[in-house]
């Protein structure tokens, strides 16, 4: 499972220039990228435009898998395992938001994705002051 991760991080690190970032802050960029191409899916629903909708929705789904393949199921017990079913919902309310054109679906993907964000954002003192540890990505 790591190893899709990896490919995933990897591909990122290519793309954007991530070199440097921890895997704290390669989160957030999923997470980050998660919510811009939400937000973009919906513009594109706005003014009718299927194919970028579609291919910006698949990118969108594309990057939650990402993320689930980063969750640790092992040492992540009950919360990686809810953020897991969490990531499948959130991918199932996508391909409604394709099919049905649903504004309110992004939405709701969008606003998830800003809390989990918020959340995991948060722990970022603990891991700074040594109390957490840095998730390891594989």
């Amino acid at each position: 499972m790591y190893a899709m991760g990896s490919k995933h991080y990897a591909q990122i690190n290519r793309q954007t220039g991530v070199e440097g970032k921890d895997s704290h802050q390669l989160i957030t960029l999923l997470m980050d990228g998660v919510v811009d191409r939400v937000s973009m899916a919906k513009g594109h629903v706005q003014r009718n435009e299927a194919d970028k909708k579609g291919q910006t929705i698949g990118a969108a789904i594309n990057i939650l898998g990402g993320l689930q393949a980063s969750l640790n199921m092992e040492e992540g017990g009950e919360l990686a395992e809810r953020l897991n079913m969490l990531y499948d919902y959130m991918a199932e309310r996508l391909f409604v938001a394709s099919k049905d054109n649903d504004v309110q679906a992004l939405d709701e993907v969008g606003r998830l994705m800003s809390e989990i964000r918020v959340g995991w954002n948060g722990i970022r003192p603990q891991i700074d002051s040594g109390e957490v540890p840095l998730p390891q990505l594989s």
